[in-house]
């Protein structure tokens, strides 16, 4: 104890007295014209909604302590989170004890790295020992595991603060259980917060956690990454162990960090990363340094965009950001090289939806169709189409995902990364339905939108979504960088980049706390 008080200039004992209740808006702020730091430089943010380069500085420092900053974000969750649902399960118990751990550790001089002391959030998909891991479904609302997923190992093991776990859409579809709260868009409650990572990407953005996991199977870590703000890596399949999270659909499963810069999500990524045995899906790749390549330096590099794929039917704000973008770019030495995506229509959007279904069905074979009361109307009526999906169907169906994704690939051959959205239409609940029945679009136009998320999961390739800018009603939205296969750094280049330049990680919700 004397250790931890005599290291830190910000201890326990000051914790309430500088972050807690009146205090803790005049310490924190809470105005969302707030500056962007520069990752690593001084900043002027408010704690909460500071990076996590930042604030590993000052944790390592002795400046602040890993209890305080618990406690900043325990009470800030407890003051919020009641308007935001963003989490299921507040593990605050937990993620004190292994405050003081860290804390002790650093007081004695044992540093494991930036990430050390810093409080996170995961989705209530990925397991934790001795915590009930519902996954949105209330059929699985009594299920404690008694390990901790991969990914939840390797970021305790660098030193990270599990503060708990946060809402999702029902099996990580679309669609919530009536059981389950739906989490509420910190910018404005009537915006869509998308899915399936939607508590995710509220707990992100709203500074409730300085970064969370997520997954995406069809743009559920990009959506909502898009809806609220926030930077959103989905790595190349494989590149993250999916040993000890619940699978929606094996064959388009991808595990990622949110964050709110691109700076964090490179941190989180090289933690996250790496072969385990565990997981057959498991690459043996070695894990690249992200943070090395973010020296902002982008000449030479190759930027692809193909006009059609990326504008057609595109909000015209997204439209004009991207162009603005590419002048970025452009400006900063980068060549735009002109491209054509493989074309995204109806057959390829149901060949996603019988695949994931006919998946589904067999992740979820312990409880559906025994249960199949216990499952929401969405989720409930998409697992009840799986059934119907035939082994045949789902054989041929594979082929053809191998074959388009190769094609995918294929025309990302001459680029580091391809420019488009990262999701719907902003402010919109597009692809999240509430407590609401199944809908799966019919009409080629309607199934096109989804040309920007689908494609990405079907070749197993990397995809970074950053904020690119706000509609005029004040609704978020992201860009999406899309590369080939094991380009994390290329991606987290060009969006450090993007994001050093547009300036919008300084723009914070206003939640008044």
């Amino acid at each position: 104890m004397t250790a931890r008080s005599d290291r830190f200039a910000v201890h326990r004992r000051d914790a309430m007295r500088l972050f807690g209740g009146a205090a803790l808006a005049a310490a924190t702020g809470g105005c969302g014209g707030a500056q962007s730091p520069a990752p690593g430089g001084l900043s002027a943010v408010p704690l909460h909604f500071d990076s996590i380069t930042n604030v590993a500085k000052r944790v390592k420092s002795g400046e602040v302590s890993p209890v305080a900053l618990a406690e900043l974000m325990l009470a800030r969750i407890a003051g919020l989170d009641g308007q935001l649902n963003s989490y299921q399960t507040v593990m605050a118990e937990q993620a004190m004890a292994a405050a003081r751990a860290a804390e002790d550790a650093i007081g004695a001089g044992t540093y494991l790295g930036p990430l050390h002391g810093i409080p996170i959030a995961v989705k209530d998909l990925f397991f934790t020992a001795g915590v009930v891991t519902k996954s949105g479904v209330a059929a699985r609302s009594g299920f404690v595991p008694d390990h901790d997923a991969t990914v939840v190992q390797k970021l305790k093991q660098a030193g990270a603060i599990i503060l708990g776990k946060l809402n999702l859409t029902e099996g990580a579809l679309n669609g919530y259980h009536p059981d389950f709260r739906i989490p509420v868009n910190p910018w404005n409650a009537d915006y869509s917060t998308s899915g399936s990572s939607s508590g995710s990407g509220v707990a992100t953005a709203a500074g409730l956690c300085f970064a969370s996991l997520g997954t995406d199977t069809g743009g559920s870590i990009r959506n909502p990454s898009s809806a609220s703000g926030v930077v959103g890596l989905k790595p190349t399949y494989g590149r993250v162990s999916r040993q000890g999270v619940f699978v929606l659909a094996e064959s388009l499963d991808h595990v990622g960090p949110m964050t709110r810069y691109v700076t964090d999500a490179a941190i989180m990524f090289e933690a996250m990363a790496g072969h385990d045995p565990q997981d057959t899906t498991s690459l043996a790749d070695p894990v690249p340094s992200l943070t090395t390549a973010l020296d902002g330096n982008i000449a030479g590099m190759k930027v692809g965009f193909d006009p059609q794929y990326a504008l057609d039917g595109v909000n015209s704000d997204i439209a004009a950001a991207l162009e603005s973008a590419l002048d970025m770019f452009r400006a900063s030495g980068a060549e735009i090289v002109d491209m054509e995506m493989p074309a995204f229509g109806l057959d390829e959007f149901m060949m996603w939806v019988e695949i994931c279904a006919y998946e589904a069905v067999r992740a979820h074979r312990d409880t559906y169709p025994s249960q199949a009361d216990s499952y929401g109307a969405s989720f409930g009526g998409f697992l009840e189409f799986g059934l119907g999906v035939t082994d045949e169907l789902f054989a041929r169906r594979l082929v053809q995902m191998r074959a388009y994704g190769q094609a995918v690939e294929l025309a990302l051959t001459s680029v580091d990364g391809l420019v488009c959205p990262s999701g719907h239409e902003p402010g919109l609940a597009s692809n999240d339905t509430g407590y609401g029945g199944l809908v799966i679009p019919s009409d080629e136009a309607v199934a096109a939108t989804f040309r920007f998320a689908f494609p990405v999961n079907f070749a197993g390739i990397p995809s970074l979504t950053v904020p690119a800018g706000f509609t005029d009603a004040g609704a978020p939205f992201g860009m999406q960088i899309i590369g080939k296969r094991l380009n994390e750094p290329e991606l987290v280049r060009l969006g450090f980049a993007f994001e050093q330049a547009a300036g919008l990680s300084g723009r914070h919700p206003d939640l008044g706390l």
